[in-house]
């Protein structure tokens, strides 16, 4: 009898480690895997966690270029000239180039960026896309590591892209 409690006592203790090691199971990662079309490094795996979230929190970045949007994990915030008023006209190969910054929840304001230039606006799969001065949002699967900017003045997809400074301006540099 206590062979067979300690048994059963040995099989619950082994179920309760392998569940401990399973790990989180969420991954924020939306890559394409795909190489941007114009050149661009191929992105690192977890470069576009930033692409959604509960809510996304913007702030500024400055460089040689000047004062730019950026996103919660410091990727630089572009905007697209193809685009006309709030809504995104890019998706498919253009979206895993150039990921849209999603929310559920409303976008916040740090530093610089004025809340009163944030929005969203619905993307054709049903996502929020956040937009700044009525521009859609969107980071570069080129750029891998925080404050980067080489999709600055990219053609990418027909027109060209910019980081948008802080009055909701595209940053011509």
């Amino acid at each position: 009898m206590i062979r067979l409690f300690s048994f059963a006592g040995l099989a619950v203790a082994a179920a309760m480690v392998l569940a401990a090691c399973g790990g989180s199971g969420t991954s924020s990662s939306s890559g394409s895997g795909s190489t941007p079309s114009h050149g661009a490094a191929k992105p690192s795996s977890s470069n576009t966690s930033n692409s959604s979230g509960a809510a996304s929190l913007l702030s500024t970045k400055t460089s040689s270029l000047g004062t730019f949007l950026v996103d919660a994990n410091g990727r630089a915030l572009y905007l697209w000239d193809a685009d006309h008023g709030s809504k995104s006209t890019c998706s498919g190969d253009c979206a895993q180039d150039w990921p849209p910054l999603t929310a559920t929840a409303t976008p916040k304001a740090s530093g610089a960026v004025k809340a009163s230039l944030l929005g969203t606006t619905k993307r054709a799969d049903g996502s929020r896309e956040v937009t700044y001065a009525g521009h859609p949002l969107y980071t570069f699967a080129g750029d891998t590591q925080p404050g980067q900017t080489a999709g600055q003045g990219s053609n990418g997809f027909g027109a060209p892209w910019w980081v948008i400074t802080p009055a909701g301006k595209a940053l011509e540099n």
